[in-house]
């Protein structure tokens, strides 16, 4: 039997126990167009014939950056992996700035693009670009090679021998991939993830999904740049699970009927949209209807697992189910029973009606630096706690650090950054990599995340925040003496404000807006109007995720005596959330 050690394993794994009919399934012009097993390693040989002839050495760098998730994504990746290259995938919607540096920075020499909005930011900073030696396009485009150019060089199998020589090569602990992820400041860093550590978080994350092997369908939207959906698509090929692509974020919903799946990944902001979008349809239901949707609702809002909130519950739950999940159910698709959510901090309240719900939402936690999971409930045998991100995976040791850092060893903590051994030594120290999130393990062994280290957060769509780059910005507005800006796990990033109350008057006065006090003025319309144009000036500074969406003036001034500030004048930010709780509320409709 084919034991999987290394990432190209996987396919062979899966001809040998699965032969699937379909292994890949990706939507194109409105067709579902499928690839069998034996066709994934075919295209994949061919591929990595290709790269041989073309003189790719191992080690070499071969960058793939895709809009969309796609079938030709796995078969250049298990190809490029096979001659012993590694591969690197870049976020699409990244700077021509960063996508210059990326790909200096790793010296990639052949570029795998998936149409002209992507080609037309790398021929923009081609001329910089020291080590590339040519691109090419999985869309066809009239001024690029198109990919199957490499399938047809790669289709004469006569150096077949050389290719499995090449493979033969690759240990488990050989570099796989460069997975750049993004700065607070400066550059991105190019994290590196051997065989082995891709290999181990699959196999052991696949014990905690519940699917059955052989015979399960999985519908991948997250980008397969990011460490977690790629992950978790050799997963699939391991437990010999279908893989479905939907068309994009905004297609979910059709995607999910049309596919039924029984398995797929979420970030928290999805599935506050698909709640969102539940509720709605219920307002709009009258009289017994209406009734009956928000008691189920009101029901699976207080849901704990394992049958705690006792019998009589678990009948009303049941009569809910019937009448009212079941639907919901149904307009997903019908076999949808395990989400995987990860990426940002899921809010309680969605576990617990998803489970009520019986879509077996499952919350987990890891980095990149982690392959990337290291620990994710589980509803089996008791492994599953609402607030949580569940116990560890196996062969995963947690160690909080005295000041509350989250520390991990395991197969899955990474090589270290490209060309950056200084940072590696920071955050790896005697086997441990450091996350830089506070928490806590409890006597059962679940981890809850209580804290973040460092100020950095996620909004609840997995994007990245760097606060202090945007108050940095913000304070620049003669208007704004401080500011702090929130979103942790919500949607949007948002910005308390202290006004500069000085200047702030003085405008006022100009203005002819004459108000005694500030509680008054943070509430005229006038004022408001015109932080509103401050905060629409300096927005334009950073990418659409980023944006400040929403503001709350605050009446005082934030001081070091009233706690507000360090000696340093450093912002102490979960005192200041405490302290204007109603404003952040406000904003979130919490």
């Amino acid at each position: 039997m084919q034991t999987v050690t290394r990432l190209f394993d996987f396919p062979y794994y899966q001809l040998e126990k699965y032969d699937l009919e379909k292994a890949f399934v990706t939507k194109k012009k409105g067709n579902w167009e499928s690839i069998s097993t034996k066709e994934y390693i075919d295209q994949a040989n061919a591929f990595s014939r290709a790269l041989l002839r073309m003189g790719v050495k191992p080690n070499d760098k071969i960058a793939i950056i895709s809009m969309t998730n796609r079938t030709e994504w796995n078969i250049c990746d298990i190809g490029t992996l096979q001659v012993g290259a590694q591969n690197v995938p870049i976020y699409p919607t990244i700077s021509e700035d960063d996508y210059e540096y990326v790909l200096n920075h790793s010296e990639a020499k052949y570029c795998f693009v998936s149409c002209q909005e992507v080609l037309d930011k790398v021929l923009a900073v081609s001329g910089k670009l020291k080590k590339l030696k040519d691109v090419y396009s999985f869309d066809k485009l009239s001024n690029c090679n198109h990919w199957s150019e490499v399938l047809d060089k790669g289709a004469d199998d006569s150096n077949q021998n050389e290719l499995e020589e090449r493979k033969a090569a690759v240990q488990p602990n050989d570099l796989a991939t460069l997975i750049y992820t993004s700065g607070t400041t400066g550059r991105p860093k190019g994290v590196m993830l051997s065989h082995n550590n891709l290999v181990s978080n699959a196999i052991h994350s696949s014990t905690r999904i519940p699917i059955e092997y052989g015979n399960a369908d999985a519908l991948s939207f997250l980008p397969l740049c990011h460490v977690y959906e790629r992950m978790l698509i050799y997963l699939y090929q391991y437990t010999g699970a279908s893989v479905y692509y939907a068309e994009s974020l905004e297609t979910i919903s059709d995607n999910l009927k049309e596919v039924s799946p029984h398995v797929m990944t979420a970030v928290p902001r999805l599935l506050e949209k698909v709640y969102d979008k539940i509720i709605a349809k219920g307002y709009a239901l009258t009289g017994i209807k209406k009734k009956l949707f928000f008691w189920a609702v009101d029901l699976g809002l207080k849901y704990e697992p394992y049958g705690k909130n006792g019998w009589w519950y678990e009948q009303k739950l049941a009569i809910a189910r019937k009448l009212i999940f079941s639907k919901w159910k149904e307009g997903l698709g019908g076999n949808l029973n395990t989400i995987a959510s990860g990426s940002a901090a899921l809010q309680p309240r969605l576990a617990r009606i998803f489970n009520a719900a019986e879509f077996g939402l499952m919350e987990g936690y890891g980095l990149t630096e982690t392959s990337p999971v290291v620990s994710v409930n589980d509803m089996r045998n008791g492994g599953f706690r609402i607030g949580t991100v569940g116990k560890a995976l196996p062969d995963t040791e947690i160690k909080i650090a005295h000041d509350g850092e989250i520390c991990i060893k395991g197969p899955q903590v990474m090589m270290g950054y490209f060309k950056d051994q200084k940072k590696t030594d920071e955050v790896i120290i005697d086997g441990y990599f450091h996350t830089g999130d506070i928490g806590e393990v409890d006597a059962e062994g679940f981890l809850k995340i209580t804290d973040r280290k460092k100020e950095m957060f996620k909004t609840s769509g997995g994007k990245y925040v760097a606060p202090q780059l945007l108050e940095n910005r913000f304070k620049q507005s003669r208007f704004i003496e401080q500011l702090m800006v929130v979103g942790e796990g919500e949607k949007m990033p948002a910005a308390i404000i202290q006004p500069d109350f000085e200047y702030l008057h003085q405008w006022a006065k100009e203005n002819n807006i004459t108000i005694p006090e500030n509680s008054d003025i943070i509430v005229n319309p006038k004022v408001l109007q015109q932080y509103q144009a401050e905060i629409d000036a300096c927005n334009e500074s950073f990418a659409k995720w980023e944006k400040v969406k929403q503001f709350r003036l605050t009446p005082d001034v934030w001081s070091i005596d009233d706690g507000h500030l360090t000696p340093t004048m450093k912002l102490r930010r979960k005192i200041i959330k405490e302290k204007y709780m109603a404003l952040y509320n406000d904003i979130y409709g919490h």
